[in-house]
């Protein structure tokens, strides 16, 4: 049975340090905590969506090294079809290597690597399950104009499209907008790709209608605890669907179990599992369109926001995504 949903994107395993200061140039310091996570924006979406009941498929590239190989364990683990998960030796998988302090700073150092040498050539091999799909998501962390050339492919077999611009780039090729039935950006993303600094709804609703005048079909801006908000071209008058109160501050702090030690870590891994509940909120999005179209978008991204913050009660990215069992029956 063909995947529904199919994620092109990208793998990256996070390498995080905690320390009480970070080191000064040729220093060598103590720290106190490392852990590893699983990341990157394609296979967190393909995960949530996963979790949820989707019968996915994570179009992707990763090294011939020991990431690598935990990172296909990891997928096959959450159900997900590795048929066209690559491994090549030319790179390393991708990670971000991340040190943060007691005072919440922090320096990362991103290497895509195996990310970047997806090309057309894997596409081509995987043109069949992408061209079958009920939903194909794409972002930003592989090479641009593969993701394009993704959603083209998608578009020209009547399978719906869903681009999630991040990171974001200011000169977005404009045909991003033309080729995506649903582009969903946070925030930070919106004011990158419009120039509007989005601070509150009316903001949101300006950067949905520059953004429609580009082309696009449906605009989801996501605003954090604030929930969504929507428009399209059939509806064109934004529309706010807010999202539940959650409480993420203190779970954060009891995953570190260094409250004492890095009391102001608490807003930085805040920001860390919002980063992470975006991509559960477009996973969970990419299953409801793919196995309840007859939803209306705002039930859908209502749907969506409820699953994202639950994501935000537990630590991490993927670790903290919930399974459908896990969730109130009637969100199915």
């Amino acid at each position: 049975m063909a995947a529904e949903v199919v994620v092109v994107g990208s793998c990256m395993t996070d390498l995080v340090s905690l320390t009480t200061r970070l080191p000064r140039a040729g220093e060598t310091i103590l720290g106190h905590k490392f852990f590893i996570g699983f990341g990157g924006k394609g296979a967190n979406q393909c995960v949530q969506s996963a979790r949820l009941g989707a019968k996915t498929s994570l179009i992707c590239k990763v090294g011939k090294d020991s990431f690598g190989n935990d990172y296909v364990e990891n997928l096959k683990k959450n159900g997900i079809s590795t048929a066209f998960v690559g491994q090549t030796a030319d790179a390393a998988t991708g990670t971000a290597s991340i040190i943060v302090n007691s005072e919440g700073q922090n320096v990362i150092v991103i290497v895509p690597g195996a990310n970047l040498l997806l090309n057309f050539e894997d596409l081509k091999r995987a043109s069949d399950v992408i061209c079958k799909a009920k939903v194909v998501v794409c972002q930003l962390e592989i090479t641009p104009a593969v993701s394009l050339e993704v959603l083209k492919m998608a578009r020209a077999s009547g399978v719906k499209t869903l681009f999630n611009p991040a990171p974001a780039l200011a000169d977005l090729d404009p045909q991003f907008y033309t080729h995506s039935d649903i582009f969903c950006c946070n925030e930070t993303e919106a004011e990158i790709l419009t120039g509007i600094p989005v601070g509150n709804l009316e903001d949101a609703g300006k950067v949905g209608r520059m953004l429609l005048e580009r082309g696009c079909k449906l605009v989801i801006v996501t605003l954090g605890a604030e929930g969504c908000m929507m428009i399209s071209v059939e509806e064109a008058i934004p529309k706010h669907v807010p999202a539940g109160k959650v409480r993420a501050m203190d779970t954060t702090v009891r995953f570190l179990n260094v409250s004492e030690l890095f009391p102001s870590l608490r807003l930085l891994k805040l920001v860390i599992l919002f980063q992470g509940a975006g991509d559960s909120f477009v996973g969970a999005l990419a299953f409801y369109l793919a196995y309840y179209p007859k939803l209306s978008m705002e039930e859908m991204i209502r749907n969506s926001n409820y699953v994202a913050s639950v994501s935000v009660q537990a630590a991490g990215a993927q670790s903290s995504y919930p399974y459908r069992k896990d969730l109130p029956q009637n969100l199915f």
